[in-house]
């Protein structure tokens, strides 16, 4: 059989890619590695999102490291969230080394060090990196339920005093401004408030309270407030190659549903603010959603329509998502089926879930003639993966037993020292860092409001700010938590900040409007 006829060539050819691609690796069939067998990844179908799995210490997140440099140098933006810290290295210089030169050598790469740009930030003030915030009326009751633990009555409990809040006036820009909502629905001024909502027990509203204490004592509290970030910071270039956006969340690992359902709030905030863009030849930005299985645990059957709807529909906006995790089996089939790239490294099968788990993944992927997949799986080493992505064409590629490309970065940590010298003289630190307290619900009551009705404010541009709405009868539970229609207020008041209004999309967030 001649080369050209070769397993290897004839899997690399379902691989060849007119436009730009990431080079993951070469094949490799029956032990045997060929470097002129490319296995490419083409720009133009990452909108088309992806998997990348693998159990522990399988070599995922150097995959990672290694697309997130080529998606920057190709100009396009990438957010990362990086959980263990592990890749902060990708801002300096990798190391040559007998091993890179080996793996090098093995999959055609002509291998030099880089280094690339990159932000570091952190969710929340108690990071090493840029603090980076959300608004409690941003967020939203659907995904704050999440965070809280919350169970389906509640949600739609903290949906009606999401609503009573907007249609009062009462910005709620932190913990304290709901907590003092909360506090004031269930006192005893507020009790005429409470009654007038419908469907709110006051007992409900107390569990909702003690979960939001709990939240404040466990550090979650400084996530939320402002300045609130803004998504175009994320699609930034530097010198033309696309800026890597580290969001460090290692002092939040005892709240993984905090980050995890911020990801997701995130990602929903580029989909209402993005533009449609139809087909491009590369995305504006691709999300990796690390430790993916956390957004899942728990979430209630309307959450996860909200993500299938998200993830389905956000590919019009040029943006792509890689879910990244250790089972296939840990993404719902619903969102699953919507990946179009699978980089799946190796899996164990020590017990019968392991089993199961494996069995699943094998049937998840193109039949193919040159590996048995269930062996395949468990008998990758570090740095390979089984692999099948869109073609050009939008087809389905090949599987291919692909060794990966050695990333050109460090494949090391820089250290926290290193990560908050760089955070501080980030181009962010000045926008980002302070946080800012002004006049808010919390403040408003305080003050005794009468009636729960915002005073008059200053109005620098009053032919910009609409009185604010008045109060009407209330809308249905489904209008209140998931937003379906308008629900106008008055949002945010100081003397430098306009009236705005508020309705709420996907996920019960914010959307506003000037």
């Amino acid at each position: 059989m001649s080369d050209e006829q070769s397993p290897a060539r004839q899997i690399a050819a379902g691989y060849v890619s007119e436009g730009a691609a990431i080079e993951l690796g070469a094949v490799l069939v029956d032990g045997q590695v060929d470097p002129s067998a490319a296995v490419r990844l083409p720009l133009a179908t990452l909108n088309r999102h992806g998997l990348v799995a693998g159990a522990t210490g399988t070599g995922k997140t150097k995959t990672l490291q290694l697309m997130a440099e080529q998606l920057s140098s190709a100009g396009v933006p990438v957010l990362m969230a990086d959980v263990k810290g592990d890749l902060s290295g990708l801002s300096r210089e990798g190391a040559a080394s007998d091993r890179v030169s080996t793996r090098a050598t093995e999959t055609g790469d002509d291998w030099q060090p880089a280094a690339f740009p990159v932000r570091f930030l952190s969710l929340g003030t108690g990071g090493v990196g840029v603090p980076v915030r959300a608004t409690i009326t941003s967020f939203g009751p659907i995904l704050l339920a999440k965070v809280l633990g919350l169970n389906e009555t509640q949600e739609s409990t903290l949906g009606l005093i999401f609503h009573w809040a907007d249609s009062r006036g009462l910005p709620l820009l932190d913990t304290k401004d709901l907590r003092a909502v909360i506090a004031h629905l269930t006192g005893d001024e507020g009790k005429a408030d409470l009654k007038g909502i419908g469907g709110v027990s006051a007992a409900t509203a107390g569990v909702i309270l003690r979960s939001l204490v709990n939240l404040e004592a466990q550090g979650g509290d400084t996530f939320f407030g402002e300045p609130e970030l803004d998504p175009a910071d994320l699609m930034r270039q530097d010198g033309g190659r696309g800026v890597i956006s580290l969001l460090e969340l290692s002092d939040t690992q005892s709240k993984p549903a905090l980050f995890s359902t911020f990801l997701m709030w995130l990602l929903a905030e580029l989909f209402h603010e993005l533009p449609e863009a139809g087909d491009l030849d590369r995305p504006k930005l691709v999300f990796f959603f690390d430790e993916a299985h956390l957004l899942f645990t728990g979430a209630s059957k309307a959450f996860l329509e909200q993500i299938v709807q998200t993830v389905k529909l956000i590919r019009s906006k040029g943006v792509g998502v890689f879910f990244c995790t250790q089972l296939p089996t840990d993404v719902p089939n619903a969102v699953l089926s919507q990946l179009g790239a699978r980089v799946q490294h190796a899996l164990r099968a020590f017990t019968p879930d392991d089993q199961k788990a494996l069995t699943q993944t094998v049937k998840t992927y193109p039949t193919t003639p040159h590996y048995d997949l269930g062996k395949a799986l468990t008998s990758l080493g570090t740095g390979e993966a089984v692999v099948t992505v869109l073609s050009e064409r939008g087809a389905p590629t090949p599987v291919a037993w692909t060794r990966l490309r050695a990333p050109r970065s460090l494949m090391d940590t820089i250290g926290q020292d290193a990560i908050a010298a760089e955070a501080a003289g980030c181009d962010l630190h000045g926008k980002y860092a302070e946080t800012i307290d002004r006049e808010s619900a919390y403040e408003k009551l305080m003050d005794k409001v009468g009636g729960g009705q915002p005073q008059e404010e200053p109005q620098p541009e009053p032919e910009s700010r609409p009185e604010p709405a008045p109060a009407r009868d209330e809308p249905s539970v489904v209008e209140q938590v998931l937003g379906n229609s308008a629900v106008k207020s008055f949002l945010r008041s100081a003397a430098s900040v306009l009236g705005r209004e508020i309705t709420r999309g996907v996920f019960g967030t914010a959307r506003r409007r000037k």
